[in-house]
C-alpha cells in the first residue's frame, strides 16, 4: 500500500499528510486515482519538447517507483500491445497496509491492479472469428406415397375440370403459377404503387393463364374455370378500367385454349345479383358482367364460355325477385350478355324447380349442381330434370355443363353440408355421357386426377400426384370428442377431497334433521370422557369444580331442535324457522312437514348452511 500511495503523492494527488491523519479518505482516493489512471484515453506517441516540471520534494518513507513526473506520465500514456482486459471494481476492496503472504499469493494467482505492469512482449489474442454456415437445400426431388385406388367403371365420356387454381403450379419455386394475384385499395393509394402496379398484377395473371392451359394439355385437363380476379378491381365504380392494355396476353392464352380445344368459362361472385331491390347493386352486377364479356372478347373464346351466376337472395319476397330479375335480364343486359349468361341451382334459396320456368321462359340455360340438389332437393326426379336442362343448352348451341362436389364427412347441419370436401369418390349416376362436368373441390386437379384413376378416362403422370391430406372435423366434433375425454380423464384420475366434497359428506346428517325435527346429540360434549358410576350412569366426578358448569353446557346441548319449514310457491326455496326448546321438545316420533320430494329438489347446500348457522344462534342464545 505505501508505494500506491508515494505514486498518488508524487502525482498531486494525495498529500502525506492527508494518508496519516484520514486512511479511509486515502483509501477513497486511491481507489479512484487508480480508476483515472486505468481509465485514461489513449494517445498517439507524438514528438514534442517535453516541459519543466515544478520540482517535488521526495516522500520521506517507502521506496521509489518513478524517479520524476516524466516517468509517472509515461507510466499513465503506456499502452500495452495485448487485448485489454475489463476490470470490475467493487464497493468494498480490502488492501492491506503492509505487503504481507497474503497479497504475495494474490499477485502470484495471477491478480491485477490497476498499476500492474503490462508486458509489451505479449502479442495481442485475435479472437476467431466464427463463420455462420448455411444449410445446404435438399435439391432432390420430393416423392410422394400415392396409395392405390379401388377401380370403377363408366360410360362417362366427357370433359373433367376445376377451377381457378392449380396447386402443383402455385407450389412452384421460386416463381409460382397462378392467375389471382390481387391487391387492396389501400395499396392503391399508395404513391408507389398505384393504379400502375394494379394493372401489371392482372398482366401477369394473363401471362400466367397460358402457362396453365399449357400445363392442363399436357396432364389430359381440357376444362377450366378462369378466376373473376384475374384483373383486380376491373369492375369497379371508381378505380375500374378496360382491359385493352393486355389485349396481347389474353389473345395468346385464348390462341392457345382454341388450339388445344379447352373450354373456358367463369363464376362471377355471390354479390353479383340482378334481382336484388337496390339499384346500386345491380348496377354493380352490370359492371362485374361486362368485364366478363370484355376478357372473352379479347381471348377471342366462342359462345362455350359462360357466366354462371345464382339468382342470389330472396329478399322477403321470393317471387318478387324473380318478377326483377326477368325485367333486369330483359331490359338492361347486352345482347353480349344474354348470350354468355346461364343460372345454377343453389342450396339455400333456389333450386331447380324455382329457376327451370324462368330458364325456359327467357332461355337461359341451367347448370345443373348435384351438392346443391341433395341439400335443397328438387320435386321432379334429377334424369327429368336434366332431360329439360339439356333442352335449354342446345337451342341457344352451347355445350351443356354440370358441377359436382361432395360434402365434408361427419357434416349433419345444413351449414356443415355447404362445405366441398377436398375431392370426389363417384361420379353421380344420373351423369349423362357428354357433359362438361365442372369438379368443385378443395384439391382442384388432384381431384381431377383422382377420378381419372377411379374410373380409368385418362393417363396421369406419376410426378404430378398428391396425397390427400386428413379431413378437418368440424368444431363441434372437436367439442364432443373433448368432452368425451374429459370423462375419460375423470374416471381414471381420483378426485382429491375439497370442502365442497367435505359437506356433502355432511349433508345426509341435514337431511336425518329436517325429516324428523331432532338434532343428533352433539359429540364434542365436555362430560363425554367422564367415567360411569357403579349403577351405570353416567355423572359428573364428585368434588369435580366444573360439575355445575359442565351440567349447564349439557342442558343447553340437549336442547331438541324444533325446525319448522315453510314452503313456497317455488320449491326451490325454502325458509328455516329455528326454537329452543330448554324444556321438553318435539320427540323422534315426530315428522318434519317438508315432503321428501320437496327435499330433493331444494338446494342441499344452502340447507346444510342455513341449519348450521341457526344451531350457532340457538346455542349463542341460550
Amino acid at each position: 500500500m505505501n508505494h500506491h500511495l508515494l505514486l498518488l503523492s508524487r502525482l498531486r494527488l494525495l498529500t502525506p499528510h492527508t494518508a496519516t491523519r484520514s486512511p479511509t479518505r486515502a483509501l477513497t482516493i486511491l481507489v479512484r486515482g487508480s480508476a483515472a489512471i486505468a481509465m485514461a484515453p489513449k494517445r498517439k506517441r507524438s514528438a514534442r519538447v517535453a516541459t519543466t516540471p515544478e520540482p517535488v520534494e521526495p516522500a520521506p518513507t517507502g521506496p521509489a517507483l518513478v524517479s520524476s513526473p516524466d516517468e509517472a506520465r509515461a507510466l499513465i500514456r503506456r499502452v500495452s500491445a495485448r487485448k485489454k482486459r475489463k476490470v470490475v471494481y467493487r464497493e468494498e476492496v480490502a488492501i492491506d497496509e503492509e505487503d504481507g503472504p497474503e497479497s504475495q499469493s494474490r499477485e502470484d494467482a495471477g491478480f491485477e491492479s490497476p498499476l500492474t505492469e503490462l508486458n509489451d512482449d505479449v502479442p495481442a489474442e485475435a479472437s476467431p472469428k466464427k463463420k455462420g454456415t448455411r444449410r445446404k437445400k435438399n435439391t432432390e426431388p420430393v416423392v410422394y406415397d400415392i396409395p392405390p385406388v379401388e377401380t370403377k367403371t363408366t360410360t362417362f365420356r366427357g370433359r373433367l375440370g376445376y377451377a381457378c387454381l392449380n396447386t402443383v403450379l402455385r407450389a412452384m419455386k421460386p416463381e409460382p403459377v397462378f392467375c389471382s394475384r390481387t391487391l387492396r385499395i389501400d395499396t392503391i393509394l399508395k404513391p408507389e404503387f398505384g393504379m400502375d402496379y394494379c394493372k401489371e398484377l392482372g398482366r401477369r395473371n394473363a401471362e400466367d393463364l397460358a402457362r396453365l392451359i399449357q400445363w392442363n394439355e399436357e396432364n389430359h385437363i381440357r376444362f377450366l374455370r378462369v378466376s373473376s380476379e384475374m384483373f383486380p378491381f376491373a369492375s369497379h365504380d371508381k378505380y375500374g378500367y378496360t382491359l385493352e392494355y393486355a389485349e396481347n396476353e389474353l389473345k395468346a392464352a385464348g390462341d392457345l385454349a382454341k388450339k388445344y380445344g379447352h373450354r373456358l368459362t367463369t363464376h362471377p361472385g355471390q354479390f353479383t345479383q340482378l334481382g336484388s331491390p337496390r339499384d346500386v347493386v345491380v348496377e354493380a352486377a352490370l359492371r362485374d358482367l361486362d368485364y366478363h364479356c370484355q376478357m372473352f372478347r379479347l381471348m377471342g373464346l366462342d359462345q362455350d364460355s359462360v357466366m354462371i351466376i345464382h339468382m342470389g337472395g330472396m329478399f322477403g319476397d321470393k317471387q318478387a325477385t324473380i318478377e326483377r330479375f326477368k325485367e333486369v335480364y330483359r331490359t338492361r343486359l347486352t345482347d353480349e350478355m344474354r348470350a354468355r349468361l346461364v343460372l345454377e341451382n343453389d342450396e339455400m334459396c333456389y333450386n331447380a324447380d324455382d329457376l327451370l320456368p324462368v330458364c325456359e321462359e327467357l332461355d337461359i340455360p341451367l347448370v345443373f349442381d348435384y351438392h346443391h340438389n341433395w341439400i335443397y332437393p328438387s320435386e321432379q326426379p334429377i334424369p327429368e330434370l336434366i332431360e329439360r336442362i339439356n333442352a335449354i343448352w342446345h337451342r341457344k348451341g352451347i355445350k351443356p355443363k354440370q358441377h359436382l362436389s361432395s360434402p365434408c364427412p361427419g357434416a349433419e347441419t345444413v351449414m356443415e353440408k355447404r362445405k366441398h370436401a377436398d375431392r370426389c369418390y363417384e361420379l353421380p349416376a344420373e351423369l349423362p355421357d357428354y357433359m362438361d362436368l365442372m369438379i368443385e373441390a378443395k384439391d382442384k386437379e388432384q381431384a381431377v386426377f383422382h377420378l381419372y384413376r377411379v374410373y380409368n378416362l385418362h393417363p396421369v403422370i406419376h410426378e404430378n400426384l398428391r396425397p390427400e391430406k386428413p379431413a378437418k372435423p368440424f368444431p363441434r366434433m372437436l367439442k364432443e370428442e373433448a368432452a368425451a375425454q374429459a370423462v375419460v380423464d375423470d374416471a381414471a384420475t381420483p378426485r382429491k377431497r375439497t370442502r365442497a366434497g367435505a359437506k356433502s359428506e355432511e349433508l345426509p346428517e341435514t337431511l336425518e334433521l329436517l325429516e324428523t325435527g331432532v338434532a343428533e346429540e352433539p359429540k364434542d360434549l365436555e362430560d363425554g370422557a367422564e367415567p360411569d358410576d357403579d349403577d351405570g350412569n353416567a355423572g359428573p366426578i364428585e368434588g369435580s369444580a366444573k360439575s355445575a358448569k359442565g351440567r349447564r353446557k349439557r342442558n343447553v346441548k340437549r336442547a331438541r331442535v324444533k325446525t319448522e319449514v315453510e314452503t313456497t310457491e317455488d320449491l326451490h326455496v325454502v325458509e328455516l324457522v329455528v326454537v329452543a326448546n330448554t324444556g321438553s321438545g318435539p320427540t323422534a316420533n315426530q315428522t318434519s312437514p317438508l315432503s321428501d320430494t320437496t327435499i330433493k329438489r331444494a338446494p342441499r347446500k344452502k340447507l346444510a348452511k342455513k341449519v348450521s348457522a341457526a344451531a350457532e344462534e340457538v346455542e349463542v342464545q341460550a
